[in-house]
């Protein structure tokens, strides 16, 4: 493995934060993951806050990679396959902006990279309906109440069941 400083970060919101931070933790090369909002204009958000709506924040993980390990396409191939990138501002149950499909970028190469998928995966027939899925640069991660940070196992439950 590489040495820490060498580690990259990837930060993705696909609906309910826990259900992707599992995912995200299954990925051989993921070296951690933590949940918590991105993407509005309140500083140090609560869940409550963000759940109202009003502060412009995603539910997102942050995801920290070895990527000698895992590559960031391996990373954006999670992405699309754990949830609906063809759903404006909803996952299943839960609607509201902070449950929009984005890909927060880190680097000129992550942006690349995700524009590049989003083209590839719209284009593969996979999804019936337009990919509304937003790539945006990374701004300030506020993590999320320590309640949230791997929210399955603590709750010896695996994954969303609605």
């Amino acid at each position: 493995m590489a040495e820490k400083s060498d580690f990259e970060k990837a930060t993705f919101g696909a609906g309910c934060f826990w259900g992707v931070e599992e995912a995200f933790q299954e990925v051989p090369g993921v070296v951690s993951t933590a949940v918590g909002f991105m993407g509005g204009t309140v500083e140090n958000p609560s869940y409550r806050d963000v759940c109202t709506g009003r502060t412009g924040h995603a539910e997102v993980v942050e995801v920290v990679y070895d990527p000698t390990v895992v590559r960031y396409e391996n990373l954006l191939h999670v992405f699309w396959t754990v949830h609906d990138p063809t759903t404006l501002n909803r996952q299943g149950p839960d609607v509201g902006t902070q449950y929009r499909s984005v890909i927060f970028y880190h680097t000129p190469e992550q942006e690349a990279a995700a524009r590049e998928s989003k083209e590839q995966i719209g284009r593969s027939g996979k999804f019936r309906r337009e990919i509304v899925t937003a790539i945006e640069p990374a701004s300030t991660f506020w993590r999320a109440e320590e309640y949230h940070q791997q929210y399955f196992a603590k709750q010896g439950r695996t994954g969303c069941r609605f």
